[in-house]
């Protein structure tokens, strides 16, 4: 927005009342403020209003706006359309604290709004909470990022200059979400009263930031991490991928290919499924970590050999979830998971358009779960039995094929279909026979454990017991963990 104080050329005036005492009001906005014309203050609890003295008596605010909403967001409206009223009736000064640009977003939703309506309205200059309190800290502004305690988005490895920070409450809001991030311990910069010739700052550790009473000109100062401290984050898991494969990095590392690195993502991958069937949370947080840095070094060696960076794979997997999910960002609806399915099957295929069903199903994919997710997929167009009795009586009829099998290839043809059809049963059933398997894979292990262990306590070598001796060693086992076979 331009600047134009000329009379009757602009329809409202944007002002900022600076961020504490009167004196830091720059002369334009003071000229502004003195001039008769109509003046509507954001809010009257500003240092710099009762400064004004006499002028500011005559000003109108939206103080009562604040009492009758239920949410800042109301709030804002409610001032959005109290302002752009007041401005179609006649030239009007809008004032907020510190600049109308930085932290204000009344003066966001303003601009949107004369713009649509053809309203002429200029934006002045004015000192903001940022730069008191740079002065006060004594640093240099350059790489500082300015961020809102109620919207909190920050960079970790940039330092920030929080506001809103303006009773306890947010403080300790603020607190938490900080605490995702960074240390406990560490040290922040709570700084008093800006502006005002109250101002003060104190260093405190993050953990007691809300230790404390806030005021409306109270803000935090954050200092950066250092990128191999940032360890919460994924900034800072990229940052060690990135110095892993730099030059001067690790010789492992720099000599991976995609190839080599094949075996450990599918190493890794079955590591998390197996942490996930164990319910341990610490050990899932573990295996996950895992299965993200494999993700990572392939894209560390595409970056390295040309062929793609990270944030092709990132662009990549974050457009495709937006596109397949028009229900959430888009205006289509679906309100059940059966509707999202379907609606996500329809935008795959028109995105990556197949001449089969069957195609999509990775020939990497373990038998049983491949023959399972075929079969899945041909029965989305009907090529199934209606109910579950058709396969069981399948199965029946494959068990006798298999008895009735001549050679060793016709056994193996045989006994592939009876798999094959108990993959088509427990799709109807809704199990996940891959899954199911190894469960039983895994109660096997843990029962037969205990049979060797009560084999070596008795002093028998499990070769030399008949059938009847093993089974009596099978069910002590199964009784020793209540699991019925």
């Amino acid at each position: 927005m331009s600047i134009d104080s000329s009379p009757g050329t602009v329809r409202l005036h944007i002002v900022g009342l600076g961020p504490g005492s009167a004196g830091l009001i720059t002369a334009e906005t003071r000229t502004l403020l003195s001039s008769g014309r109509a003046v509507l203050l954001r809010t009257r609890h500003h240092p710099a209003v009762a400064e004004l003295g006499s002028i500011a008596r005559a000003f109108a605010d939206c103080d009562d706006l604040y009492e009758q909403a239920l949410s800042f967001e109301s709030v804002y409206s409610a001032i959005v359309d109290r302002v752009m009223a007041a401005a179609r009736t006649g030239e009007t000064i809008y004032a907020v604290p510190g600049h109308p640009l930085v932290a204000e977003r009344t003066v966001t939703g303003i601009l949107e709004r004369a713009r649509a309506s053809g309203l002429t309205a200029s934006v002045y200059p004015a000192v903001s909470y940022a730069d008191v309190a740079a002065v006060q800290l004594g640093i240099e502004m350059g790489s500082m990022q300015l961020c809102d305690a109620l919207e909190l988005r920050i960079d970790t490895q940039r330092p920030a200059l929080i506001s809103q920070l303006f009773d306890r409450d947010v403080a300790t809001g603020l607190k938490l979400r900080l605490l995702e991030v960074f240390p406990a311990d560490h040290p922040v910069t709570v700084l008093s009263a800006l502006g005002s010739p109250r101002a003060s700052h104190a260093v405190v550790p993050l953990s007691e930031l809300d230790h404390r009473p806030f005021g409306y000109l109270d803000s935090l100062y954050v200092p950066a991490l250092a990128p191999l401290a940032d360890v919460r984050r994924f900034d800072g898991l990229y940052e060690v991928i990135q110095r892993l494969n730099a030059p001067d990095g690790c010789p492992w590392d720099r000599e991976q290919t995609h190839l080599s690195l094949r075996p450990h993502l599918l190493e890794e991958s079955y590591e998390a499924l197996e942490a996930i069937d164990s319910g341990d949370p610490g050990r899932l947080i573990e295996e996950l970590g895992d299965v993200l840095l494999q993700v990572l070094m392939h894209a560390a060696v595409a970056a390295r050999t040309g062929e793609f960076t990270f944030a092709d794979v990132a662009e990549g997997i974050t457009r495709k979830l937006i596109y397949r999910h028009p229900h959430v960002f888009g205006d289509a609806s679906a309100s059940t998971a059966d509707e999202v399915h379907q609606n996500w099957e329809k935008l795959k295929q028109a995105a990556k358009p197949r001449q089969s069903v069957l195609d999509g199903v990775p020939a990497t994919l373990p038998a049983l779960a491949a023959s399972q997710s075929i079969q899945g997929r041909a029965r989305r167009v009907g090529f199934d039995w209606p109910d579950v009795e058709g396969p069981l009586e399948k199965l029946l009829e494959e068990i006798g094929e298999l008895a009735r099998a001549g050679d060793a290839r016709e056994r193996e043809d045989e006994f592939g279909d009876v798999l094959f059809v108990m993959a088509n049963i427990a799709d109807h059933l809704g199990i996940d026979a891959e899954q199911a398997l190894r469960g039983a894979n895994t109660k096997f292990r843990r029962r037969f454990g205990l049979v060797e262990r009560f084999a070596a306590e008795d002093g028998t070598d499990l070769r030399e017991l008949d059938l009847a001796g093993l089974d009596r060693l099978w069910d002590r086992a199964k009784q020793a963990l209540d699991i019925p076979l």
